[in-house]
């Protein structure tokens, strides 16, 4: 079926804009660490922008056309994660105090594709994003974009950026542990009969 109907489950607007947003990593981080001058940050933050924009439009899409694919679903979160990594691995350049936010950021992720892996091979899924993760993303975008558009704020207020980005993914992250771990963990079965 899925032979007949390649073109329906891939060449879908909400996986297209995934695919861009995917496109436009490699783009903006080149942009973002040659930028010297206003307009090149702008440039790139601009580019990131339109990222986001992208990212909260393919899902509106997908559900109100009923566009949810198998690869949707796939590709969706990986352009979220992989624009995040790269947002904040290119500020980390510029500004150290967010190093700590990468670090976080690599084990929250490391830790949910891990067990997310194992629950797979067991028959087990997390049945979607949580809220927290939802927000946590939320944040993460608007502050490290924030950072991106305005290269020279005063140490303090990055400082600030970068502990509200830890805070948020620790809440995030103690979030996920719980739903895999907790006295109410959401793990369902994959397939439920």
């Amino acid at each position: 079926m899925f032979r007949n109907n390649w073109k329906k489950e891939i060449l879908t607007i909400p996986n297209l804009l995934s695919l861009f947003r995917l496109v436009l990593i490699p783009v903006y981080a080149h942009l973002y660490l040659r930028a010297i001058t206003p307009v090149q940050h702008f440039t790139a933050g601009a580019i990131m922008a339109v990222s986001c924009l992208t990212d909260a439009i393919d899902g509106k899409i997908a559900r109100q056309f009923n566009m949810i694919t198998t690869l949707g679903k796939i590709l969706d979160p990986l352009a979220d994660k992989i624009t995040q990594l790269t947002l904040t691995l290119c500020l980390s350049i510029r500004y150290p105090v967010l190093k700590a936010v990468l670090a976080l950021f690599i084990v929250k992720e490391l830790f949910q594709l891990i067990l997310g892996a194992f629950h797979l091979l067991h028959g087990k899924i997390l049945p979607g994003a949580l809220m927290t993760g939802k927000i946590c993303t939320s944040v993460l975008f608007v502050s490290l974009i924030a950072l991106v558009l305005f290269p020279d704020l005063p140490p303090l207020l990055v400082e600030s950026i970068a502990v509200t980005d830890g805070v948020f993914l620790t809440i995030s992250f103690a979030s996920y542990i719980l739903a895999y771990f907790g006295k109410y963990a959401l793990v369902q079965d994959l397939n439920p009969d």
